[in-house]
């Protein structure tokens, strides 16, 4: 019996070696032409095209020669460029400085010039293609021993991203006209909206006043110094958002699916453990008490209740630890695609790698590539971005232990690319490690007197919570006062009468 030959025919691989790289020399000469014709034409190539696009280095020499002269507002033309070039010998493999003569008779005609920078770019994309196929195959085939087969796919597409991002065509302007329209569509919804949301509702009432809600586009850090509520606090927003999607999706008629989604990144948490927290929170039975399980029938019955409710939510929970910025921005962009997504929430930010063939140089780099990123990633899905920060313990040393913007850790970078920075802050965590203690005291009286005066000040702050707005782009800064319920790790409004 004969076996197959796994192994492509010889000849079909050598045709592929053989090929040869995609390139449009005539356009190249066509569009240098142009420009030595008439130097406006280098209006309509100049957003989108740079020397290296050019297949023929020549041919990119002599256009950036003709850039440098025309942006020092200089004429660029067959004589003036004469000199330059017979002084450099750069035209002498091409038959001197009569190539440039022979340009303007390859010129079809200047008010194609567009077209001919289009098609040379065109070619250089496909190029570029080309050449990360290339290190694709033989990454896979074992080039680079350190990458393993998940690291390879997020490498690819970290280059590819950077390639769509950097090719130099998207954005340009936009007319007056049509941001007007947008401004107005925003307000519109705020108008319609209970409470006057412009974006999406964080889930409690006082912070959506102070900021309009989440905008699309922002990229939100919360940060605070460990045991603050942090985690807590961005599993209520999260929450808080993907029941606000759920719910008008309700209201459109039964069987509609939610028009969005929101994504949790936990780094420091794994799923079954913030989920415990939620099931925790909504449930009201606490979460040390359902992990030792010393809770009764009807609270497990409670519990089964609120999960049931909870798993028709439109939430998304990734605990990859360490992951990278490339990995999360692959993983945003295919739950997009496919379940719509609304929001981001990242736990927390220094706990992830940027994107995979980078090397930054020193932490604070790291991070500030970090926050680029995922400023960059809630502008094209035009969705919120909320990551959490550690703050430095330069704040425990201060007697006022509020923290403050020069608080954050590499806080350079966070706070440039940041449209709003927030911190939460508890009195009665830092009060309560200031009990006195009687052994400090002369006498029980002063030792009495001191307890009761501390007692008074526990009272004052008990299941308080501030959370300071010290950055936003879009509205004013202040405090917000809410409230904390320890055992349950449940933030809320703060009202006189706090309800279920």
């Amino acid at each position: 019996m004969n076996q197959i030959d796994p192994t492509p025919p010889r000849d079909s691989l050598l045709g592929l070696s053989q090929r040869l790289p995609p390139s449009n020399i005539a356009a190249e000469q066509a569009l240098l032409g142009a420009l030595l014709a008439n130097n406006k034409a280098y209006e309509r190539v100049a957003e989108f095209l740079i020397p290296d696009h050019f297949t023929d280095p020549i041919n990119g020499r002599i256009y950036q020669a003709i850039v440098r002269r025309v942006e020092a507002g200089q004429l660029a033309d067959a004589i003036t460029l004469k000199a330059e070039f017979e002084h450099s010998g750069i035209l002498d493999e091409v038959g001197g400085t009569a190539y440039l003569a022979q340009l303007l008779t390859a010129m079809v005609g200047i008010i194609n010039a567009g077209e001919y920078g289009k098609a040379i770019h065109d070619a250089w994309i496909r190029r570029q293609l080309i050449d990360i196929g290339e290190t694709v195959v033989n990454n896979a085939f074992g080039l680079n021993p350190e990458l393993d087969g998940g690291s390879q796919i997020e490498a690819a597409e970290e280059t590819l991203f950077r390639l769509a991002t950097d090719k130099g065509q998207d954005g340009g302007f936009v007319t007056f006209e049509r941001a007007l329209t947008d401004a107005i569509g925003i307000a519109e919804k705020a108008f319609h909206r209970t409470g006057a949301v412009a974006g999406l509702t964080t889930g409690l009432r006082d912070l959506d006043k102070k900021t309009g809600g989440m905008h699309p586009s922002d990229l939100l850090i919360l940060a605070g110094r460990p045991a603050m509520g942090k985690t807590a606090l961005a599993t209520k927003i999260a929450f808080g958002a993907a029941r606000f999607l759920m719910q008008e999706a309700r209201e459109k008629g039964a069987g509609t699916q939610p028009k969005g989604s929101v994504a949790i990144f936990s780094l420091e948490m794994s799923a079954e453990q913030l989920a415990t927290r939620l099931l925790s929170e909504e449930s009201r039975v606490s979460g040390e008490r359902i992990r030792r399980g010393e809770i009764g029938q009807k609270e497990f019955d409670r519990f089964v209740q609120v999960s049931r409710e909870l798993q028709t939510l439109p939430l998304h929970i990734d605990d990859t630890p360490a992951i990278s910025l490339s990995a999360m921005r692959t993983r945003c962009r295919r739950l997009h695609r496919t379940k719509g997504l609304s929001l981001v929430v990242v736990d927390y930010l220094q706990l992830m790698r940027p994107a995979v063939g980078t090397k930054p140089d020193n932490r604070v780099l790291e991070i500030s590539m970090i926050t680029q990123g995922l400023k960059a990633l809630a502008k094209e899905l035009a969705i919120p971005v909320l990551a959490l920060s550690q703050l430095s313990r330069q704040v425990e040393s201060r007697e006022d232990k509020r923290p403050q913007l020069s608080d954050l850790r590499e806080s350079g970078s966070i706070e440039q690319d940041a449209d709003a920075v927030m911190f939460v802050y508890r009195d009665e965590y830092y009060l309560q490690q200031r009990m006195p203690k009687q052994i400090g005291f002369d006498t029980g009286d002063k030792y009495q007197t001191a307890l009761e005066k501390w007692q008074r000040d526990m009272d004052q702050v008990h299941n308080k919570a501030e959370l300071l707005l010290e950055k936003q782009r879009h509205g004013p800064t202040g405090k917000v006062d809410l409230f904390f319920e320890g055992e349950f790790t449940r933030f809320a409004d703060l009202d006189t009468v706090h309800g279920g």
